[in-house]
């Protein structure tokens, strides 16, 4: 695929919304820019950005549309080519795990079919329509069954390849290539994979971010994209980094469980919304969270790439960065615990958002303010941490430590931390048996105490340590 050049030279921009968070606003660009300022001034950002009327050369920009016979004329090109369809009986949400929807094969022709049927159902009496006319469908046996069970359904053809760089055997609709072309701001990228979305009715998505750079395309109908840049993501509650679907978020946003997941009532504060018409492109970089309504009958197509960043990483420094990004994140956590602004040399570390301090906090206590304020104050501050309101385990956890450092320090009572005096070769060759034990996760009595821990538990015991220091 490749895409024609146009508007090479200069773009206009205008802001389109603007987020609590400073310097991060989403930008509408009214002139298509060119790979280079593309890859040198937009990419670099990591900032969402829409493209006004982008693929708007596309063939299937005029041969899709369900208005002017796209769905026959997809129907003709794609014919009974199965399919993986998202199912839900929970619609409008389809969610990242299976709970919440079942995939299922399905014949191309056949959701056109069922598409047909509710392009025709003007009045949007659903069900007793499709009553009417579910005997007239061209569809299997099975195909039936699957359209009209017992309940409502939903279907949504989500992430149906196109094209895949990855995996060239993985591209079910190959065919609809000609009709795309690699919008101009890509020309130059490597691409990972070209889908399809498609949905029959309003839906959906769950809240969710993605490990690649992402040009989500719409070929006909309207979208409205919510999103919430990466250093939202302690406000969002993403499900377990080992679950099934470690990068959605496990909030529900219309109606959000406050007591449960306290920091989301912050989440206004982070999000900006963009509304995409046929023709329009929005690129999401990799790791901002996004929510997307769709109108019925939206098609739309994603492009999906590797970030230079991520790219560029090799893996033998994967221990460094990650001890960097570590230090960054506590360096910033104790700016804002001791109000203290940021160095004027790192500029990085500045906290420039109007984030509560109990951000990285376990979700699961109750008793932390939901203030979305300009911070707290010190004494607001020793109220969150202070000994007496940990959790019982904490609390038992924390006496524990507290115990073997007064033993390590008190020669009279021997444990796996005394410090023993060297003066004598007997001696020594205990204290090198004594640092060998020590090497021994199981001889170990801090390993074994911290090791039994929840992560979040040991974060309350080194707060609550930590704000001791700090008061005292």
């Amino acid at each position: 695929m490749s895409g024609p050049v146009s508007a090479r030279i200069g773009f206009r921009s205008t802001t389109s919304v603007t987020m609590v968070e400073e310097n991060l606003p989403i930008h509408t660009f009214t002139e298509i820019p060119s790979p280079e300022i593309f890859s040198s001034q937009i990419e670099p950002k990591n900032i969402p950005a829409v493209f006004k009327g982008c693929i708007k050369h596309w063939k299937a920009f005029s041969k899709w549309n369900p208005s002017d016979g796209g769905l026959i004329y997809l129907q003709e090109r794609v014919g009974s080519v199965v399919v993986e369809a998202m199912r839900s009986r929970s619609a409008p949400v389809f969610y990242g795990d299976i709970r919440g929807h079942e995939r299922v094969p399905l014949q191309f022709s056949t959701f056109i079919e069922y598409c047909l049927c509710l392009l025709e159902n003007r009045d949007g009496r659903r069900d007793a329509f499709l009553e009417s006319q579910k005997h007239s469908l061209a569809v299997s046996d099975t195909d039936q069954a699957l359209l009209f069970g017992e309940a409502p359904q939903q279907f949504y053809l989500a992430q149906v390849p196109i094209l895949n760089f990855e995996n060239k055997e993985h591209k079910q609709l190959e065919c609809l290539g000609e009709d795309i072309q690699t919008p101009v701001p890509l020309e130059t990228k490597s691409l990972a994979s070209v889908n399809l979305w498609m949905n029959n009715m309003k839906s959906r998505s769950s809240t969710h971010y993605d490990p690649h750079h992402n040009l989500l395309c719409i070929v006909s109908g309207c979208k409205e994209v919510t999103l919430w840049p990466p250093s939202a993501t302690p406000y969002l509650y993403p499900l377990p980094l080992y679950g099934e679907a470690s990068n959605h978020s496990s909030v529900t946003l219309e109606e959000p469980n406050l007591s449960v997941y306290p920091r989301a009532a912050c989440l206004n504060g982070f999000s900006q919304k963009v509304v995409l018409h046929a023709g329009d492109a929005l690129f999401i970089p990799e790791g901002w969270f996004h929510q997307v309504d769709s109108e019925a009958l939206t098609i739309a197509v994603n492009f999906w790439w590797r970030s230079m960043t991520i790219s560029g990483m090799l893996e033998h420094m994967d221990a460094y960065y990650l001890r960097r990004i570590l230090k960054r994140l506590i360096d910033k956590e104790m700016n804002k615990m001791l109000h203290f602004p940021s160095s004027s040399m790192d500029k990085t570390m500045t906290c420039t958002t109007s984030q509560p301090n109990d951000a990285y906090r376990d979700h699961g206590e109750q008793r932390i303010s939901t203030n979305c304020g300009n911070g707290s104050s010190n004494d607001e501050l020793r109220s969150k941490v202070m000994l007496q309101d940990l959790e019982p385990c904490a609390s038992q956890s924390l006496n524990e430590l507290i115990s073997l450092v007064h033993d390590c320090l008190n020669p009279s009572k021997p444990t796996g931390l005394e410090y023993t005096d060297n003066s004598s070769a007997k001696e020594n060759d205990e204290t090198n048996k004594r640092e060998e034990d020590l090497c021994s996760i199981n001889d170990d009595p801090v390993t074994n105490l911290i090791l039994t821990l929840h992560p979040l538990t040991i974060q309350s015991v080194f707060l609550a340590m930590a704000s001791q220091l700090l008061f005292y």
